[in-house]
């Protein structure tokens, strides 16, 4: 999956990292996928900044421009001429600048999906940081329930919808482990009608809860389905985890969302792509209807 962003531009990568341009910014990042050789290695010299140490913990940026870490831009997302909204990228701790391009085709899917239906469509978004598929969501006419195990990353998304003029959207900010959060759902005897979920490998609720995704995903699936079984639209679960690939992830879903003999989702893969037509892998996606 890929798509054409002019703010956007993955200009080279290659020995575990990645360049790339967002609006006037030219960053230089690890990326472990990137285990081939650079095309064009003069180009790194315009990277404006730098990001150096494992991006699961505290990293630091060094930059050619004065008081980098304090800058931030708003970044224009627009998914049609009806849909569009703003993400603020910053550079933060983990090498992350809080937008993943990647996403940026099921956003246009979310968009599409949300559209079709006559009706308000109630989107549950689980693991979802700084909100790019639940103002994608939004935009379209959705009401979201936006969960995150952290709190700076709801309050960052807060910060977004209101760069999006959709502060005042439907939009519920939860700060909650996302199994625990389904479960209370459940019980409360709520239902949605979309569920989208970008689960880690590993993790950690706000209370310590301890996430994994080859014991988690499946039983958080099936509880996904529990959710939507009255009115299911659309549900989309994307993964950057090693060892689930396209076929994986689709099985997952099936039986999460309809059990062993269930429909069969459409899934693939998720890449950055540079001017030249080489492919940076950037996970894997699964979603139904195919």
């Amino acid at each position: 999956m890929s798509n054409d962003w002019p703010d956007y531009e993955l200009l080279d990568f290659g020995e575990g990292r990645k360049l790339e341009r967002f609006g006037a910014w030219v960053l230089d990042r690890p990326c472990p996928a990137a285990d081939k050789k650079r095309k064009h290695p003069s180009r790194w010299g315009d990277a404006i900044a730098s990001f150096e140490g494992d991006r699961a913990a505290d990293g630091v940026w060094t930059s050619k421009v004065s008081s980098w870490e304090s800058n931030e831009i708003d970044f224009p997302v627009r998914l049609s001429e009806q849909d569009r909204f703003q993400l603020q990228l910053a550079p933060l701790p983990s090498g992350q600048v809080g937008l993943f391009f990647e996403q940026f085709a099921n956003w246009q899917w979310i968009a599409r999906q949300t559209g079709r239906s006559s009706d308000e469509l109630s989107v549950l978004n689980l693991f979802a940081y700084t909100g790019g598929s639940t103002l994608a969501a939004a935009s379209a006419g959705a009401e979201v329930t936006h969960v995150d195990a952290a709190k700076s990353m709801v309050t960052r998304a807060r910060e977004n919808s209101k760069l999006s003029d959709q502060e005042d959207a439907p939009i519920r900010w939860i700060v909650e482990d996302a199994l625990k959060f389904c479960q209370r759902e459940l019980k409360r005897g709520n239902q949605y009608d979309a569920v989208i979920l970008d689960p880690p490998s590993y993790g950690h609720g706000p209370k310590g809860e301890e996430w994994s995704i080859k014991r988690d995903l499946l039983p958080l699936l099936k509880l996904c389905g529990e959710l939507t079984s009255e009115r299911r639209a659309f549900v989309l679960c994307t993964c950057h985890s090693p060892g689930i690939g396209p076929a994986e992830l689709s099985a997952y879903l099936a039986d999460g969302l309809f059990g062993h003999c269930g429909q069969q989702p459409s899934s693939g893969k998720l890449y950055l792509q540079t001017a030249d037509g080489r492919k940076l892998p950037s996970g894997v996606f699964a979603r139904w209807p195919a």
